[in-house]
Order: structure tokens, then sequence, then C-alpha cells
């Protein structure tokens, strides 16, 4: 079976190596001319660390990144409101890891390249439109060097083009722009010393517009240096701030985020040494879309942030865009017909993704800060571990479910169905 697969990103690139690890020819097209380390840090959760390695990448990951042990949340002055164990401290079977995106995605291009061929992945097409048939999809797309139109036919397409996909747009016409709730994030990383343990991911602040989030990437401090700590300050503009462009990417100046860390009391991180020493910092809006009700039609379907893009509260979108595409090759590999495979994959899918999607509006786990806020201090521990274990379990993340479900993977390459 030839799956298009549109997006070269880390949904777009996990996507072929799951579909390439079920016996499937998937192809990656993407509109960027070439696929760069950029970006700031993203953390993969339990659910998604366990498929990476089901895909044989456990070592790569854990040379790429480092796994946090302790989640801790803080009210504005540094005190602590509630704090859990991440990862195997958890009792889970598989770690958390804290990883600089574009390492992430670099390790991913290289192994979808050695795995399906140098080929495999085109950069410099973008996806313009498709159509299809009872017997395939026909993608058309635009070489950005040349100018001129390319042509590709495959059985199955799948729209991994994130929050602003042309695939989605195509599939729902007339849909509106993405939803911002007035938040900006200022990201940058920087050297610094540990903070806390060294292996903490700190939240403090609370609600939307008023959070400071930082956790460590890379760390040579064991070797007598400083760790690289990832760090998000968000900042809110009143609601007649125009709304911005989905890509964001302003340059903050290191005196603007100075100014803005400034109402920041913290006594276990130097803030203005944090600001000043980061290569670059970028801006971006918050944004999600509302919910779909339908992902697949016919032999197209969306995942990652094309499906379902969502607000950064639980540190969920990219986990759960890797299982989609765990999901999605299983879902081909168990059905003969693609159109139906693609209808099983939605239903499997959707419904679930988007409780999430929703309860990241509502703060996701953070309502344990934003409640400890309005209580004066932090909240009964039985509270805090209510919402913290409710958030997990719709998120399908609970130690329990990740350490016990089915395997996604095919126990052998599957038969081609189109054959």
């Amino acid at each position: 079976m030839r799956v298009t697969v549109v997006g070269g990103g880390i949904a777009g690139l996990t996507c072929a190596l799951s579909l390439h690890a079920a016996g499937f020819e998937p192809q990656v097209r993407e509109a960027a001319r070439t696929v760069e380390a950029v970006g700031v840090g993203i953390n993969l959760l339990p659910h998604a660390v366990r498929e990476l390695s089901e895909l044989g990448l456990d070592g790569e990951l854990a040379s790429a990144g480092l796994p946090p042990h302790r989640l801790s949340y803080r009210d504005r002055t540094g005190a602590v409101v509630w704090e859990e164990p991440l990862g195997r401290a958890a009792g889970y079977h598989w770690p958390q890891y804290s990883v600089h995106r574009g390492r992430l995605q670099m390790l991913l291009l290289a192994a979808v390249r050695e795995r399906l061929g140098p080929d495999s992945v085109r950069t410099g097409l973008r996806f313009q439109r498709f159509e299809q048939s009872s017997d395939g999809v026909r993608a058309h797309f635009l070489d950005r060097s040349s100018g001129l139109p390319v042509v590709e036919d495959a059985d199955v397409l799948v729209g991994a083009d994130g929050i602003d996909s042309a695939v989605r747009a195509q599939l729902h016409p007339g849909e509106n722009a993405p939803r911002w709730n007035g938040v900006r994030m200022w990201r940058g990383v920087a050297p610094h010393p540990h903070v806390l343990d060294g292996r903490s991911i700190v939240v403090a602040g609370g609600t939307p517009g008023a959070k400071f989030v930082a956790y460590p990437i890379e760390d040579a401090a064991a070797a007598g240096g400083e760790a690289l700590v990832n760090w998000v300050l968000e900042v809110r503009h009143g609601p007649a701030a125009p709304a911005p462009d989905a890509t964001g990417g302003r340059r903050v100046t290191a005196a603007e985020a100075r100014a803005g860390l400034s109402s920041w009391n913290l006594p276990w991180i130097d803030l203005v040494t944090l600001a000043e020493r980061s290569s670059a910092i970028f801006e971006y809006p918050m944004l999600d879309r509302d919910p779909l009700p339908r992902w697949s039609f016919g032999r197209v379907t969306l995942l990652g942030d094309a499906a379902h893009p969502m607000f950064p509260m639980g540190m969920n979108g990219g986990s759960q865009s890797v299982v989609d595409t765990r999901v999605l090759a299983w879902c081909l590999a168990r059905e003969h017909d693609p159109v139906a495979a693609l209808r099983r994959y939605d239903r499997m899918r959707r419904p679930a993704v988007n409780a999430v999607v929703l309860a990241n509006r509502s703060l996701g786990p953070e309502e344990i800060i934003a409640r400890a806020e309005a209580h004066g201090g932090a909240l009964p521990a039985v509270q805090a571990e209510r919402i913290a274990t409710g958030y997990r379990k719709l998120a399908g993340a609970t130690v329990t479910q990740v350490n016990t479900h089915s395997t996604w993977t095919v126990p052998h390459r599957a038969a081609d169905p189109a054959r």
C-alpha cells in the first residue's frame, strides 16, 4: 500500500516509521525547503515513549533527551503547591523525556531515511489539493524550487501538516481560523545551573498568561558544566490585540524578556541571567482549534496538530500525535479496505483526543495551580490527586493504561491489502 504523508514534522516522520514497521510504503512530502533542527523544548510522556521504543528508537531517545523525575507546580513566589513523580519514578515501564524539538525531529528524519531510503522524504513540495476515487487518491504539490506542479498517486493520503493544515482545509472548507486565547508564549533555551534537583519540570503561576515553565533538555553539569534549560514565559495581551499568525516566531529582545520576568520572584532560578543568556527568544501565540466531528474522508485522514491542535497544558500535544501514528498503522494493517481502516482509526482516536483538547481549554492538570491560588494555598492532596489522575485517565496515560494496554505493533509485516 502506498501512503503519502503531507508534513515532515514530528507527527509526519513518526507516521512514516509506524507505517513502514507495519509493512507499508510511506512517502513524506514537506513544504519547507530543508528540514532543520529548529525550535525549543518538548516533552515526550511515557505513552509516547513506549510507542517510539517499540519502533526501535529507545536508544536514540535516551541519547537525545533527559528523563525528568518530578513535576513541581509552584505559585508565583516559588512555593510548592503540588508535586508528583514522573516516568519510571512514577511506576511507568518507560521514562518521560525532555528533549530539544529540533534534535528529536532530526533523529526521526535520520531513522526514516535509513529505513525507507534517502528519497523517502522530499522537501520543498507545498501541498495544493487532492482528489480521490474508489481506486486511490491523487495529491497535487507545487515544487518551490522549480515552480512546477508535482502529482503523486497513492492509496491513502495522510495530512500531518500542522495547525494550518492545507489537507484539513480541503476536508473542512470554511472552518474558522485557529482559536487564540490572548496569550503569547515567550520561549527560549539558555545554559543555567541546575534548577532544583536538576531533573524537575517546574510550572509556576497557574492561569494562562501568568505562568512560567522551566526544565532541562541537556545536562553537562555532571562534568562541571551547566544544564541547557528550556523556559517559557506566558504574557497576556488585551482583547484589542490583533490575532497573531499561527506560525508565530517574532523575536523577543533580552530587554523585553527581562521586563516581562521582572514581576516574578522565584528564588531557585536566576531569571535575568536566563533571559540574557538565551541565544534567541521567540514569541508564539497559544492557539488551538475546535474539535472536528470527523477526521477521515474516504482515503484521506488527519493526525497530529492537523487533526487536534491543543493548548500546551499537560504536555500532551506531541505525545498524542505519536499515538495517532501507531493506531493509524495498526488499523491499516487490520483492514483490507483502506477506507474502512481510516474510519476505524477515526472512531478509535478522535473522540478521545477531542476530549483532551477541551480539557486543556480548562487548564488540564494545571487546574491544580489555579485552584490553589484561589484557595490561598496548596489544595488538600486528595483534591490535587483527583485532578491529576482524572486528566491522565482522559489522556490514556495512567500508569496502568500505559503499562498494560496491548501493543500497537503489527506482529509481522502486513500483507499489502492493495495487492
